[in-house]
């Protein structure tokens, strides 16, 4: 079993850290908010730490899961961040959704110091993250990828390496531009349906078992026509996502008009409050635009 750090105790990091305990790992934590990391050390074994130098002191392996690019620059390369306490030979994995720009930048720094570093973002939601199922997409040398992959394994169902440092990234906003258009073309479905009297109900049961089937109509169409919207990825975070996505397709040439337009109509989506939803609440804009008796 490795020594390993976790830095960032969210909705994402405290189960994540929580599998490497339960599966023998010696786990340090940091997380900005100390109560949550005493919290974590309730619910599992390890050790918590002041500062995400302290954590990744001695540490072989440092994962990390934070907010965004800046945050992450903060936690790794800051005066007190992971870099500042980890040594040559040792492997930084970070497991935010962040620009491939950053990963490139950190793992420079990385490799001044002889650390390695993989971009290692994940999907599967909260719900992942709880169960140990993730999807986790790699950007990073292969030895080093296959040095952490039993470790993530931990928590993860599907682990990829998709080629240098930054892939991993790039192959995030792939699945946030597929995870945009599905969600709002499953939303345009249930309000067509709605507005042509139909039971949405029945006909969710009746297309889910042909072509249009997809994981958020399985998983969202039921709490989307209840109106509820609290079921992790919020809407904040997606918008967050796809500004990295139309600026690094602004970079590369690609032309994303659906993914440009859901990100407005996630705009439209926070105006009325919410924020805090999850990514379904796109039927939510629809039903605001016109009520139904």
């Amino acid at each position: 079993m490795a020594t390993v750090a976790f830095l960032g105790l969210g909705v994402m990091g405290y189960p994540m850290a929580g599998h490497l305990s339960k599966a023998g790992h010696r786990v340090r934590v940091y997380n900005r908010t100390a109560s949550r990391a005493q919290q974590w050390l309730v619910d599992y074994s390890g050790e918590a730490f002041a500062t995400p130098a302290d954590a990744a002191r001695d540490a072989e392996i440092v994962f990390a899961c934070v907010g965004n690019d800046d945050d992450l620059r903060q936690v790794v390369a800051g005066e007190q961040g992971a870099f500042a306490g980890m040594t040559g030979g040792s492997l930084f994995v970070d497991h935010t959704t962040a620009s491939a720009d950053v990963a490139r930048e950190l793992s420079a720094v990385g490799k001044e110091k002889g650390i390695g570093f993989l971009d290692a973002p994940v999907s599967g939601g909260q719900a992942g993250a709880e169960n140990g199922v993730l999807t986790v997409m790699v950007g990073g040398e292969a030895a080093e990828f296959e040095r952490v992959r039993p470790v993530i394994d931990c928590y993860a169902r599907a682990v990829e390496l998709l080629g240098p440092v930054g892939s991993g990234q790039l192959c995030k906003m792939v699945n946030q531009i597929c995870i945009a258009g599905v969600v709002q073309g499953l939303a345009e479905g249930l309000h067509f349906a709605k507005a042509a009297g139909l039971d949405a109900e029945q006909v969710i049961k009746v297309i889910s078992k042909g072509a249009a089937q997809s994981w958020q109509m399985e998983n969202r169409y039921q709490t989307m026509l209840a109106g509820d919207y609290e079921h992790g990825f919020a809407v904040d975070w997606m918008r967050k996502d796809l500004a990295i996505v139309l600026s690094e397709a602004q970079r590369n040439g690609a032309l994303l008009p659906v993914t440009a337009l859901v990100d407005q109509f996630y705009s439209e989506v926070q105006a009325l409050g919410g924020g805090r939803w999850d990514t379904s609440s796109l039927f939510a804009r629809l039903m605001n635009l016109r009520a139904f008796d």
